[in-house]
């Protein structure tokens, strides 16, 4: 495997799939405030294990970021508020605009997962192998 994970890391995966997980029963119950803030609260200290306190805090206070960090956290407080559907909007764009840099290193950690990876690798080699027999 290409990355080490130590304890405290494999415990940052850990709250981060709790975290979504959370979240996505959050959504699927109607978006159920609890659970939504419930979700929130175990990503992001799951992402303060990973990265640590400092990398953390200097990822979203940096000032590329702070489209995305606004954006996120001004959907946590949305949800927190009563506007779960907006909330997790900004939440969903406030992520994506901070982690992008990320994306790359998450794929090659998913896809060396045993089942996970081949599910994440199979449309790619589908694709492939029909291009190839269509340029044949």
């Amino acid at each position: 495997m290409a990355y080490e994970l130590d304890e405290q890391k494999r415990i940052g995966v850990g709250l981060i799939g709790f975290g979504l997980a959370f979240t996505f029963l959050g959504i699927i119950l109607f978006l159920d405030r609890g659970l939504l803030a419930l979700g929130n609260i175990l990503c992001l200290s799951g992402v303060a294990l990973i990265l640590g306190w400092r990398s953390t805090c200097k990822l979203f206070s940096e000032k590329v970021n702070i489209k995305g960090s606004l954006s996120f956290f001004v959907g946590v407080f949305l949800i927190l508020v009563g506007w779960p559907i907006l909330g997790i909007l900004l939440e969903f764009y406030g992520s994506v605009v901070l982690f992008r840099g990320f994306w790359p290193s998450i794929k090659v950690f998913l896809c060396n997962i045993p089942v996970l990876g081949w599910f994440i690798q199979y449309p790619s080699l589908f694709l492939n192998r029909f291009w190839q027999s269509k340029a044949a």
